[in-house]
């Protein structure tokens, strides 16, 4: 009985470290998205932004964070950051791979 109990909190942490890194994989394409969408920035703020935030926020949780533009077009810019989970289960590699995707600011006068 208690294998099966220890195996299932092994489970649990996990799932929890999953968890944390696919949502700070997220944060970090969100964040690569606004710093490459805003006016007269340049393509590669996005993924420096997005890697840069991945590598502060989720350092022990995500690790080896990446991050392209491609998908990019002249009106949207989109991010998709991986990574991999850090992993409590011993055989166990999982690819954290999150997308964010938004217009690119332009104004225009009325």
């Amino acid at each position: 009985m208690f294998p099966a109990f220890l195996l299932a909190i092994m489970m649990m942490i996990q799932a929890s470290f999953w968890y944390l890194a696919r949502q700070t994989a997220l944060a970090a394409a969100r964040q690569g998205v606004d710093a490459a969408r805003a006016q007269n920035a340049p393509l590669s703020a996005g993924p420096r932004a997005a890697v840069a935030f991945a590598q502060s926020a989720g350092a022990r949780y995500l690790l080896g964070p990446s991050a392209t533009d491609l998908g990019s077009t002249a009106q949207t810019v989109q991010i998709q950051v991986t990574g991999h989970v850090v992993s409590f289960i011993p055989g166990v590699d999982w690819q954290i791979s999150q997308v964010a995707q938004a217009p690119v600011e332009q104004f225009t006068t009325p």
